[in-house]
């Protein structure tokens, strides 16, 4: 019966020192710290890009994409962007694709690399479309697309957005 005490007792105390152990860390210098909260974020999100498009979030933010659709054009452009969705980042990818699906149906687009002036030889930060149809399937209601795009021999996908210009559903005639 006093080792079933003692198994009990030891017990509880490995499970009090896990669990106060369990919200520190430990630097290489061997000092411990408590970790931040998981939910605390300490850097901005811009709500768009600087061309005034949708941001598309590629990896765990290591880039973005910016989606400026214009109706009046029937244009898809599609620009590539740092971890700040600041600064262009320019790719020797050719092109970049959209897979988008509604009502069942399952397509693809390509865009083609339109290098920006500023970009380096062989490389485009800028990817463009003038297919009628991409440009007209973004809008359906329910459709859902992704952004497949290759930067630096690493394959990245971001979900594209259903927005009109930033406008909700409500505020926009479909």
């Amino acid at each position: 019966m006093n080792i079933l005490r003692l198994l009990a007792g030891t017990i509880a105390s490995v499970s009090a020192l896990l669990l106060t152990v369990a919200g520190c860390s430990q630097s290489q210098d061997g000092v411990v710290g408590t970790a931040p909260p998981a939910t605390v974020d300490t850097h901005d999100h811009p709500s768009e890009g600087p061309h005034h498009g949708g941001l598309i979030e590629l990896g765990n933010e290591e880039y973005h994409a910016e989606l400026v659709h214009d109706d009046a054009a029937g244009t898809v452009t599609v620009y590539l962007l740092d971890s700040a969705a600041k600064a262009a980042v320019p790719t020797e990818a050719p092109e970049l694709l959209v897979n988008l699906s509604h009502d069942g149906n399952a397509e693809q687009f390509k865009l083609v690399a339109s290098p920006e002036a500023s970009d380096p030889v062989g490389k485009s930060s800028r990817f463009t479309s003038s297919d009628a149809e991409l440009a007209e399937d973004l809008d359906h209601e329910g459709a859902a697309a992704q952004l497949v795009v290759t930067i630096g021999g690493k394959q990245f996908r971001g979900n594209i957005a259903h927005d009109h210009d930033g406008e909700s559903h409500e505020e926009h005639d479909h």
